[in-house]
């Protein structure tokens, strides 16, 4: 199977769940007031490394998040790190929602949001080469094994995503689904433009990062017993 075929067989299989759009009081006013300027859908985002930088009006690193959730990670990572552009796409209105209100409260003036699908953000609108990092954290686990397929995370997506990392940029993942992560070492080891800086360590693993926030998510497996594991892979030069 091609690459474009590849791609094209990924995006029959969406791994995300339309949801409401049904947006608090609060969420929608940082709508109304935000998303005009810190927001696109992903139909008026320019294509081309200039039309993303035309829209952070500058030019720097370009940091993607891939399923920002209700933004309480996204947004305090991008107030963190102010010297680089960073770029969040989810497909949930009142979690970009949420997001806006966060970053705005933070001042964290160098994030913006994409109303749409990942992979045809990375297809279509971001060129090859153009990403310093890209995070994915805690992507839907779809935990009922007929639903594997559904995972984000498989080979077609990673070796698309991996194309678009810049030589010696960072692919960063993290789960507290056991199985999803041993998916996810397997795959990322198997492309091979992508190597694990953290092979060395037992299983693979990257030590926890003190700058990832810990979030509802990963505060409700440690209450359930489930390990949270982080994967850091590199686009090899």
């Amino acid at each position: 199977m091609s690459s474009t075929d590849q791609q094209a067989h990924h995006r029959t299989v969406v791994s995300y769940v339309r949801r409401g759009d049904r947006l608090t009081a609060g969420q929608e006013r940082a709508w109304r007031q935000h998303w005009g300027t810190l927001g696109r859908d992903l139909a008026a985002l320019d294509a081309g490394e200039s039309g993303v930088e035309d829209w952070f009006g500058r030019q720097a690193p370009l940091m993607l998040e891939i399923g920002s959730g209700m933004g309480e990670t996204t947004a305090r990572l991008a107030a963190a790190e102010p010297e680089v552009n960073y770029l969040a796409v989810e497909v949930y209105k009142p979690g970009l929602a949420q997001l806006l209100m966060r970053g705005v409260e933070l001042g964290a003036t160098n994030l913006r949001a994409v109303r749409g699908d990942a992979v045809e953000l990375l297809s279509d609108r971001l060129p090859a080469a153009s990403l310093a990092g890209a995070r994915i954290f805690f992507p839907d686990p779809w935990p009922k094994k007929r639903h594997h397929k559904r995972r984000l995370v498989q080979p077609a997506f990673v070796a698309l995503l991996a194309s678009r990392l810049a030589p010696g940029a960072t692919l960063h993942l993290a789960t507290d689904w056991a199985d999803y992560a041993d998916q996810m070492a397997e795959v990322c080891s198997a492309e091979p433009s992508l190597r694990n800086r953290y092979a060395d360590e037992p299983g693979g693993w990257a030590p926890r990062p003190d700058w990832r926030p810990v979030t509802k998510f990963e505060q409700r497996a440690r209450v359930e017993g489930r390990i949270s594991r982080d994967l850091i892979f590199e686009r090899r030069d």
